[in-house]
Formats: C-alpha cells, sequence, structure tokens
C-alpha cells in the first residue's frame, strides 16, 4: 500500500533528513536555545572526554616508568615481613597509621602460643621424661586426677571422680592450676583468629591456618564509645567471660582480650618459666614459632594496659595474607621518585596459583628462602622438608619463560634462627643427609645452602641473568635498611638498561 507524500511545508523530527535540511526562518527561538544548550552540552562533554583520555595517556605513559616488584617464597618465609622494611623505609607514616592494629595480632600471637605450649603438656601428661618415676605417663588419667585434685572439697578433700591415682609431682600440679586459669585466654585465641579473617577458611593452607584480607588494618581500629569495667590484677577471669566476645566487634573484642591478658600475666610468665616447658624447648618435644620466644620473653611489656605495639613488634608479629597485597611507595633515586609497586602473595601451597597473572608485567623479584628451617617440614604435606620446598620453588622461578628477563634477588633468610639453631647442638645431617659429614658450623651450613641455590639458577639461566643474593634477617631494621637500599640500586640500574635509557 502506498502512503502520500508529506507536504515539502510541513517539518517532522519524525524525518531527521528533512528536518536537518528545513529553512533556518522554520526554526522558533525555543527551539533555537534547545539546540544551542545541547551543541554546547555536547561540546563541554566531549572535552571533558578529550582532557581524561590525554590525562589517562599521561598516567600510562608515567606508569611505564613505575617498578614492579614482586616478593615470592613459601609461607612463613620472611615476605610480609620484608614488605613490613620497605614501608617502615620509604613509608613510615603508614606504618605509624596501622601501629594500633597490630596490638590485635600480637594478642592473637600470644594466645596462639599458650594454647600450643598447654596442648602440648596436655598430650606428654604435662610432665616430661624424668619429671616421673618411671618415666611413663597415662596423659588421660593424669588430666583426669589433676583436675579432681584442683576441684575437691576443701572441707574432706573428697572428689566427685575417683581414678587411680598415680604419682602427682608439683609441676604437674601447676600446671594444670595454669591450665584452668589461663582458659580464658585460650578461648579468646579462637575468637581473635575469627576477628582477623571474617571467617575465612583457605583450602590447603596447613592445618590451623589463619589468614586475613587486604586492608584489614582499618578494620582493627573501628571504635565505639561502649565502656568497660577494669578487672583487678592477677585475677583469673571465668572462661564465660568470653562467650561474649563474639558479639563484639574487633577493636572491642581486643580490648576485652587486654584485660585478659592483663590480669593472666603472672600465669602466662610462670607458664613459660616452667621447667618442663623449657626442658621440652631444649629437647625439641615443644617447637615454637620464632616469634613466640620474643613476645612471651616481653610479657610484662605487651600485657600492660597502655601497650601499644612498638616497631619491632610489628616486626616479629605474624599473621599470613591472603592472595596477593599491592603496597605502593615513592622511592628516591637520584633526586627524582619513582612509583614502586611491591606485590606480597601467600606462600601457601593453595595459594601459589594467584602469582602467574602478575608475572608478565614484573620488573624485578625478590625470592624469599627461609634457610633456618631445615628441620621443619610443610604443614600442608609433612612429608616435604621445607629446604626441599623452597628449592623446587626456586627452580619453577628459574625456569619459567616468562621470567626470564626478570632482576632477580634471593634472600637466604632467617639467618638469626638458624644461628641459634646451630649454637643450641641441632644438626643438619639429622635432616637433609646430602649434608653427609660437614661441620655443622653457621659458615658451612650458609655456604652449603647458598650453593644449591645458585646451581639451581645457574642451570636454569639461559638470558645469562645476575643473580644478586643476600644473607639477612628481615627482623633486624639496620641490616635490613642497607640492604634493601643495594637491592634498589641493583634493580634500578637493571631496570635501566632493560629501557635503554643508559
Amino acid at each position: 500500500m502506498l502512503h502520500a507524500r508529506r507536504p515539502p511545508s510541513v517539518y517532522s523530527q519524525d524525518d531527521p533528513l528533512s528536518f536537518a535540511l528545513r529553512p533556518p526562518d522554520a526554526e522558533t527561538e525555543l527551539e533555537r536555545r534547545a539546540r544551542l544548550k545541547r551543541e554546547a552540552d555536547s561540546k563541554r562533554i566531549s572535552d571533558i572526554i578529550d582532557e581524561q583520555l590525554k590525562a589517562d595517556k599521561r598516567i600510562f605513559e608515567k606508569s611505564k616508568q613505575d617498578v614492579r616488584l614482586l616478593l615470592l617464597g613459601q609461607a612463613e618465609s620472611g615476605k610480609s615481613t620484608l614488605q613490613k622494611q620497605f614501608q617502615l623505609m620509604y613509608s613510615p607514616d603508614t606504618l605509624d597509621q596501622e601501629r594500633a592494629s597490630w596490638r590485635t595480632v600480637v594478642y592473637f600471637n600470644i594466645a596462639r602460643s599458650v594454647k600450643r605450649i598447654l596442648d602440648t603438656l596436655e598430650s606428654h601428661g604435662d610432665s616430661f621424661d624424668d619429671e616421673t618415676p618411671d618415666g611413663s605417663y597415662d596423659s588421660v588419667a593424669s588430666k583426669h586426677t589433676l583436675e579432681a585434685h584442683i576441684h575437691q572439697d576443701p572441707a574432706d578433700g573428697s572428689s566427685a571422680h575417683q581414678y587411680p591415682s598415680p604419682v602427682v609431682t608439683e609441676s604437674q600440679r601447676q600446671i594444670a592450676t595454669l591450665r584452668l586459669r589461663l582458659s580464658p585466654l585460650v578461648a579468646a585465641e579462637c575468637t581473635l583468629a575469627d576477628k582477623l579473617s571474617g571467617g575465612i577458611r583457605v583450602s590447603g593452607s596447613g592445618k590451623g591456618g589463619v589468614y586475613v584480607r587486604d586492608g584489614w588494618q582499618s578494620r582493627s581500629t573501628a571504635r565505639n564509645s561502649r565502656s568497660r569495667v577494669a578487672s583487678p590484677p592477677n585475677y583469673s577471669l571465668p572462661s564465660s567471660l568470653t562467650d561474649g566476645l563474639n558479639g563484639l566487634n574487633v577493636a572491642e573484642a581486643v580490648e576485652e582480650v587486654g584485660r585478659i591478658l592483663d590480669a593472666s600475666n603472672e600465669d602466662v610468665k610462670a607458664l613459660w618459666r616452667s621447667d618442663v616447658v623449657q626442658k621440652m624447648i631444649k629437647r625439641r618435644r615443644l617447637r615454637l614459632e620464632e616469634w613466640a620466644e620474643f613476645f612471651l620473653s616481653d610479657i610484662d611489656r605487651v600485657a600492660a594496659k597502655d601497650y601499644v605495639p612498638s616497631t619491632d613488634d610489628i616486626l616479629h608479629a605474624r599473621i599470613q595474607t591472603m592472595g596477593v597485597s599491592e603496597h605502593l611507595f615513592e622511592v628516591p633515586l637520584h633526586g627524582k621518585s619513582v612509583i614502586w609497586h611491591l606485590y606480597d602473595v601467600g606462600g601457601a601451597r593453595g595459594q601459589r596459583h594467584s602469582w602467574v597473572p602478575y608475572f608478565d608485567e614484573a620488573n624485578a623479584i625478590i625470592f624469599v628462602a627461609p634457610i633456618s628451617a631445615f628441620d621443619q617440614y610443610l604443614d600442608e604435606d609433612p612429608r616435604t622438608n621445607r629446604i626441599d620446598d623452597s628449592l623446587q620453588l626456586f627452580t619453577s622461578i628459574c625456569s619459567n619463560q616468562l621470567l626470564k628477563n626478570i632482576h632477580l634477588v634471593l634472600f637466604l633468610n632467617k639467618t638469626d634462627v638458624l644461628q641459634n639453631k646451630l649454637a643450641n647442638g641441632v644438626r643438619v645431617s639429622k635432616y637433609i643427609t646430602s649434608f653427609g659429614n660437614r661441620p655443622n658450623d653457621y659458615e658451612t651450613v650458609v655456604n652449603y645452602f647458598r650453593a644449591h641455590f645458585l646451581q639451581v639458577h645457574r642451570k636454569n639461566n639461559e638470558k645469562k641473568r645476575v643473580l644478586y643474593s643476600h644473607l639477612t634477617s628481615v627482623v633486624d631494621i639496620k641490616t635490613t635498611r642497607s640492604i634493601i637500599a643495594n637491592v634498589r640500586d641493583s634493580i634500578f640500574r637493571d631496570y635501566l638498561k632493560s629501557a635503554a635509557l643508559v
């Protein structure tokens, strides 16, 4: 069906072409103003877009000059501590802003250490070897016997439970009493873990792994005006008190745990200094992380009501981050500042897949290997020695095609812990059979492990890349500051050469 042609004198916006070709005198004043406004708005928007594109281009061109540094290594190798050292050196204000939040981690570390000690003691019947007449002990029976002793009726000495009565030493009575008095602090460990992690549980992270998301510090310092009544000193708080911790926010829960710790101070000290605990540590039946001794040996200061974490406390405090955390620093060199993007990655086996997307743009890698871990095994796989795992991981980094041209720095870390172990008579050959009959001294052990890592690099170095290696204890502020400065200079030299700027 044909439609009639519209008369030429009629112009409609339904037909954009005819509307655009109409004579100027056909446009009303109102329409003209509307058209000019639309044109002005369009030009303004276009100008904004152009400026944004120019700004984005400038940012992109500048970002190409940024340095992207990856911290790689297995869990508990010292990567996060090294990141804190970078922060202390190049952005100390941000570390000060986070200082209060680290109290949560310190309290968690102490509560976890106390729990670990008590669990280990319980598995040995709260005694160790020569503590009992015949060197053997029924830990289950002893636990019930000691509990009955603590709860017996003082009037007649009777108890509601009747068990066989093995010989109970004074040391065992002391430990049983401390276990009851420290139960609120032990219960707080689980609460703090949940507050820090937000209930996150990571598969493949080993037993008891607690992980935090990036930005956990801001959540840990959230405040509210609710006040609390302080507990009297040396009073063992009832375990029911901890039931209410779960209903508090992080900052409130930390305040409550601080009161529990203040009330438990003398008990923590007595537990740590007890003969049975020190014997078990010396004979390596009780193995604690290196930060445990740091905090438990200084419990008076940490348990004080006005406690604020020191920089050393922050460096020693231990919490595992989940995924990859990016930290930006302005690093000065020859009168100008360059932005460094430092990526701290999760080192547990279940998290290593998250490293790969960062390989493409990386300029440098610091690989952290804890050479003190020769007598330790992975939580994720108790059959794998941690030194072997580090060597395998280093091999995969050196042989990765995406990383062939990347500046590589090796930190053989925790040399202070290694020295202490060797001084206490721990023999490397007991755990690393290939060490053989070599002298069990620091220089020999260090050179042995360093040679193995250098050999891995040499076998996987088609591009003749230089490997910069350092012996480190990244909790040592002065020494680590000097090493970071050397690493900074070597990375810049290599980076400028690769960019054809020198």
